[in-house]
């Protein structure tokens, strides 16, 4: 599996527009190549002076319906399934302008934001890229809920859900990162819900933009979709989906096992906080070559 030592940026800007999930407005996003160690900033165009939020963790404001970035007063929504995608591909310096406050959703997926992220190229930057070493475990659990992570010479992520639906009931996915697997396995899960609950948010004036073209959506005893799943276990891809996309808030990728049963957007986030403040657990680590990746996963397999 080939792991980029570099930082990675776009070829080119690539544009898209669509709607925005919650909003229901129409959304223009262009993303831009970024120099080095600039990170994924999120640029505001329609409003003035062109303010930017940087997606990072601490910029969390809301995790209720989807991950809500804020600073200063601006705000970014929905956010998770871009983040996931520049995750899943290795990109970490990108300029992302948008002329409305929510991340056009697409047919809920990554897919899309693969495809215009293939189309622009992807190139090397001269920079070296930093990881997070996990050294010891790290676990937060809230009843059945928990996310854990692991020492491990990759990315690796398990993740399993469990619903009370006969369509859905209890799935596990499993997956070591890399930008071929994100592609083919991950990317094109697409989010999901419950028709009740569809009713239920569009009521209340949310999910406006919500609509069986970005969104599997499950009645009492069939998929709603035309055309069905994608995967047979399409929901709890998605829920890895979503993962990659939070746990791209650190800000540097994480060379561990991480492991999630039951947790979303917010759980998630809390985890993060818990990972920063338990510093002994884990270290940071700039790989320059080939020799240094070698013998630091020589020395991790032991460990492990």
């Amino acid at each position: 599996m080939n792991i980029h030592l570099t930082q990675r940026t776009l070829a080119s800007a690539v544009s898209c527009s669509g709607l925005g999930v919650h909003s229901g407005k129409t959304v223009k996003m262009t993303i831009k190549p970024a120099p080095l160690n600039y990170g994924i900033r999120f640029i505001r165009t329609d409003l003035p002076n062109r303010p930017s939020v940087l997606a990072h963790f601490n910029n969390v404001i809301d995790t209720s319906l989807a991950t809500v970035i804020g600073e200063n007063g601006v705000i970014v929504s929905t956010i998770e399934h871009l983040m996931a995608c520049l995750a899943g591909l290795s990109v970490n310096n990108a300029m992302i302008e948008l002329n409305n406050y929510e991340v056009p959703i697409m047919d809920g997926s990554a897919a899309p934001f693969t495809g215009l992220i293939r189309s622009a190229g992807i190139i090397r930057q001269t920079g070296p890229k930093c990881f997070f070493v996990i050294k010891s475990p790290i676990e937060l659990t809230e009843g059945d809920k928990s996310v854990c992570v692991y020492p491990f010479p990759v990315f690796k992520i398990t993740c399993t859900i469990a619903f009370n639906h006969p369509l859905i009931n209890t799935q596990s996915y499993s997956i070591v990162l890399s930008d071929e697997a994100f592609e083919s396995d991950i990317a094109g899960a697409r989010t999901f819900g419950f028709l009740h609950e569809v009713e239920y948010m569009k009521r209340f004036g949310l999910a406006r933009g919500g609509s069986l073209d970005n969104a599997v959506v499950v009645g009492k005893d069939q998929i709603l979709n035309p055309g069905g799943l994608r995967y047979k276990d399409e929901f709890v891809r998605h829920k890895i989906l979503d993962c990659i996309g939070d746990f791209s808030l650190l800000g540097m990728p994480i060379m561990g096992h991480v492991v999630v049963n039951k947790s979303g957007h917010a759980f998630n986030h809390a985890f993060l906080k818990e990972f920063f403040i338990r510093k002994d657990c884990w270290e940071t680590l700039t790989i320059h070559d080939i020799s240094n990746m070698t013998e630091y996963r020589q020395q991790q397999a032991i460990a492990v």
